[in-house]
């Protein structure tokens, strides 16, 4: 079977995180970049975070939607002045510019959620301190 007015110089690509180098992102954060330029997207970014035991992702917000599927452990989604646990299988969608963290709610397990930026071009702003960089500079960066 082929495809139907696929683009000839793209091909699909089989990811399988458990063997792909992860990015420390701090405070018992890791990240593995999944789908990107480097595998030939045009127009989605997506990946995994593991949020250690008692950690969280510090609030941010991005130039574009977000959805998050959180896979395994349970935790908080802190969208905006909303709190609202999470457990395998919930999904959230976060509007563009809206500030937003998750945070485990275990000290002893990790909380894993799988996302999807809606723009290859997606870019992540800390509140903290102002800084917005691309969010695929963090698959530039792949550790152990």
């Amino acid at each position: 079977m082929t495809a139907v007015n696929a683009i000839p110089d793209l091909k699909p690509a089989l990811m399988r995180p458990d063997q792909m180098p992860s990015v420390d992102r701090g405070g018992g954060n890791r990240t593995i970049p999944l789908v990107g330029r480097g595998t030939g997207s045009q127009q989605m970014l997506t990946g995994m975070t593991i949020i250690g035991p008692g950690s969280a992702i510090p609030w941010h917000f991005h130039n574009c939607e977000e959805t998050v599927l959180v896979l395994e452990g349970e935790g908080f989604a802190e969208v905006g002045d909303e709190v609202h646990p999470v457990k395998p299988m919930d999904a959230t969608w976060i509007p563009c510019n809206l500030p937003h963290r998750f945070r485990n709610g275990s000290s002893e397990k990790p909380l894993k959620i799988f996302w999807v930026y809606a723009s290859i071009d997606a870019t992540r702003t800390m509140l903290e301190t102002g800084e917005t960089r691309p969010v695929s500079a963090e698959h530039a960066k792949k550790s152990a």
